[in-house]
């Protein structure tokens, strides 16, 4: 029998801001087999006041904060101003952990020419994704010995055990890319892959980075970035379906983390000891608006997280972009600068992924990620999104506390940090149309009684903002 686990107190780095915890070596731990515990709506609300719901908002705020310029005073007295971009040192020499895992996603991604996509005809995904997914499948093991660390992959004390820190992070790794079932691919299978990263700094696999925001940019620019490279290679090989979307009204078909660091890179330059800005943009920062201009967006995808997003969703979707992504197009006439559309982010990936049944109703809970309460959790509102959760036949009613308005929030889901679902989703810009403008909207789909969770999805942080030129 295991020996019991220590409590563990949730960690801050040297600037005084909260990290993710590190598990020490060589206290005994009981690794478990990741499993789905998000079975109907009311599982959601007990997800919000989790362990694995802390640990995950902990760290996107702390990758978030790392992609944030940075300024400090130069030897001749003057401001300097240091940025964070695609294609810096950060991607291109690494720490080793990095570069390993760099090395990992193209053997991943090599794959791909082991599975050709089917000629023939189809209405949706391509099957030959199967395949491809039968291949990671069948060498994830060999994958991870190979490119992590053999500390890692049997963390803690010598001796055997059922299920080892191995276990954990196949379930995440595995969950990143998609589903082979359903041929789909959203931003729930990102949410895991960035649990694989997690899972990977919990177990020591980063410490040979420096702390205190420089071996988190390895992360982002290093892995993040690149493995979203090998999703879009592998969602126009196979043409894999959004999963979870909420189409036309959501923000993006299939990913949200970018456009969170992306915004960051372009955020008022802060100090290492500021909190992150939540308006303002980095001096000669490209204007929000510009994302509506394929040339610009083109120029700036090279460099920046956000505008990559965007270039991919012009990749394969045609027409004017206010018609086809009309959240982003909403977004982009904010004029309070990246600042603010990246406090606007958080909350939204907070609403919109992390509350959402569609979405997280696939995440698997183990020790990495778990899903016992958090004792730490304070009491908020219960909100529209957590009320129109769907339910089955069979589900029990919600709790008390979920009918009564109580609920709990992890530490950083408060004001300037990740806050919780406050409204109806993220409401539209009701602004003006200005000169010039188009006046047709895409139509609001019909939605059935299983969809009515899903109100339409809007931007309160967008209303006063003027829209941009098409």
């Amino acid at each position: 029998m295991e020996a019991p686990q220590p409590p563990r107190q949730p960690q801050t780095g040297g600037d005084g801001f909260p990290v993710l915890e590190t598990w020490d070596p060589s206290t005994q731990h009981e690794f478990i087999k990741p499993v789905k515990q998000i079975n109907d709506g009311p599982d959601v609300a007990k997800f919000l006041s989790s362990k694995a719901y802390r640990d995950i908002g902990i760290f996107v705020m702390q990758l978030n904060r790392a992609m944030c310029p940075r300024r400090s005073i130069g030897d001749d007295g003057k401001d300097k101003i240091q940025t964070f971009q695609i294609g810096s040192e950060y991607e291109t020499q690494p720490v080793l952990s990095v570069r390993r895992l760099q090395e990992m996603l193209a053997r991943i991604e090599s794959y791909i020419d082991e599975a050709p996509p089917d000629q023939g005809p189809r209405r949706f995904g391509n099957i030959s994704f199967r395949k491809w997914y039968q291949l990671l499948e069948q060498r994830v093991t060999d994958l991870l010995e190979e490119f992590i660390p053999d500390s890692v992959l049997n963390f803690g004390p010598g001796g055997e055990r059922d299920v080892t820190a191995m276990d954990e992070l196949t379930a995440y790794l595995l969950g990143g890319f998609g589903s082979a079932q359903r041929l789909d691919y959203g931003t729930g299978h990102e949410l895991s892959f960035l649990a694989f990263l997690g899972g990977l700094w919990k177990l020591g696999a980063f410490k040979d980075g420096k702390p205190g925001g420089d071996i988190e940019r390895n992360i982002v620019l290093g892995v993040f970035e690149p493995y979203l490279r090998v999703v879009r290679r592998l969602i126009l090989t196979y043409t894999l379906e959004p999963a979870g979307s909420h189409g036309v009204w959501g923000l993006d078909d299939h990913s949200f983390q970018p456009y969170i660091y992306g915004s960051a890179q372009l955020s008022r330059a802060i100090t290492d000891s500021e909190p992150m800005p939540t308006e303002g943009s980095l001096f000669r920062a490209p204007k929000p608006a510009q994302v509506v201009k394929t040339e610009y967006v083109e120029q700036e995808r090279k460099k920046n997280m956000y505008f990559s997003a965007i270039g991919f969703i012009n990749d394969v979707k045609k027409g004017p972009f206010w018609e086809h992504s009309p959240i982003l197009f909403d977004i982009s006439g904010i004029k309070d600068g990246w600042g603010k559309i990246n406090k606007g982010m958080i909350k939204m990936f907070n609403a919109e992924v992390l509350s959402k049944f569609p979405v997280v109703q696939h995440f698997p809970f183990g020790s990495l990620f778990s899903w016992e309460q958090d004792p730490d959790a304070t009491a908020a509102q219960t909100t529209v999104h957590m009320a129109n959760q769907p339910t089955s036949a069979t589900s029990m009613p919600p709790p008390l506390s979920a009918v009564t308005g109580s609920g709990t929030a992890a530490p950083w889901a408060q004001a300037t940090s990740m806050p919780r679902p406050s409204g109806p989703g993220i409401p539209y810009s009701r602004a003006p149309l200005g000169p010039g403008h188009p006046v047709p909207r895409p139509s609001q789909p019909r939605t059935s009684a299983a969809d009515t969770q899903s109100p339409v999805t809007q931007a309160p942080w967008a209303r006063s903002s003027n829209r941009p030129s098409v």
